[in-house]
């Protein structure tokens, strides 16, 4: 592991910096990452973002948006900067499995990576970590890593500040959620301003829904929401030919677990979806319930207590029959 001091020497003269996030990028990972890139390119560096696959469409008007290399997409270019990088850094992950193919070239590029991360048990193929499970989102890490760790409060402008809040929005559920402290809140206000307009930037992400979004919504609440009061547990599931039906594009399901744990006395509501490749399963839940454990255990996932996803190589309905088995071994916990 290289120092701060280290690092804050390294950054005084330009770079060739290549900032990279998870698969399928939410609002934290581009927040975080296209922060931090409006943060380094003021100090004269040569910064590109790479981003392992494409990402709503929500999330496209973020400030230098335009700049932002789609791996997928450009395939040798970004082997090529990740290769030449002398600095990666790697934002709101900590496996480099969570960057897909991605994730090999860059444990094997000779560049420093540095880990700016909010998530549990880390993998250790970074050579710099700012770290913290406590953190609400990895935009509030990059805050911190700005102000606290280079001391540089001074280059947080509009973009950055806007950028950042939007991570720091989108993952604490707008605020909602335990990790939104007093310490968020406060960073929250700065951000404010430093430019961030708060009311904006809720209203392009959260104001900004397709006809076929909402339409697709309406068909999970109204025909595939299944409630097990026995274990104070809601499942919405989808398959692939009813995503293929409302044309669902990347960042359509964002979010649609969250209306299945707001019924009043569900403690666990999960959101299982049939993928090209695998079903995929998104987690939420309420006070104490461990949604990562269940991730982590059965579904070769993991994530926050309350908030955690998995995948399974079984089918669709072999999957869902797989998470209900393993309720009657939470119960206690579900009816407590």
């Amino acid at each position: 592991m290289i120092s701060i001091s280290e690092l804050k020497t390294l950054l005084v003269t330009p770079q060739k910096i290549v900032i990279t996030t998870h698969h399928k990028p939410d609002g934290d990972a581009m927040g975080s990452s296209l922060g931090l890139y409006a943060f380094l390119i003021q100090k004269g560096h040569h910064v590109n973002v790479i981003t392992p696959t494409d990402y709503p469409d929500f999330l496209h008007w973020m400030p230098n948006n335009s700049d932002v290399i789609i791996y997928t997409e450009a395939q040798e270019k970004s082997i090529e900067l990740v290769n030449q990088a002398d600095l990666i850094f790697c934002c709101d992950f900590n496996t480099l499995s969570r960057i897909n193919e991605l994730g090999e070239h860059i444990r094997e590029a000779p560049g420093l990576k540095l880990m700016i991360d909010h998530h549990l048990e880390p993998e250790d193929f970074d050579d710099y970590r700012h770290w913290n499970i406590n953190a609400c989102a990895a935009a509030q890490l990059v805050y911190d890593f700005i102000v606290n760790e280079l001391n540089e409060a001074e280059l947080i402008n509009k973009d950055v500040a806007s950028c950042l809040y939007t991570g720091i929005m989108t993952d604490s559920g707008s605020f909602r959620f335990p990790s939104a402290t007093s310490t968020v809140y406060r960073i929250a206000a700065d951000l404010i301003d430093l430019g961030a307009e708060h009311w904006r930037i809720h209203q392009l992400v959260y104001d900004n829904a397709s006809e076929n979004r909402l339409r697709f919504l309406g068909h999970c609440l109204t025909n595939k929401l299944e409630i097990l009061r026995d274990f104070n547990t809601a499942i919405i599931t989808v398959s692939a030919d009813e995503l293929k039906n409302y044309d669902i594009a990347t960042g359509d399901t964002e979010g649609i677990v969250n209306y299945a744990l707001s019924i009043n006395g569900i403690k666990l509501a999960a959101f299982i979806i049939e993928r090209t490749d695998k079903v995929k399963l998104s987690l939420r839940s309420t006070g104490d319930f461990p949604a990562n454990e269940i991730c982590k255990k059965y579904f070769a996932g993991g994530g926050h207590r309350n908030a955690a996803g998995g995948a399974s190589d079984k089918n669709l309905s072999d999957t869902i029959a797989e998470f209900k088995s393993i309720l009657p071994e939470y119960k206690t916990q579900l009816l407590q």
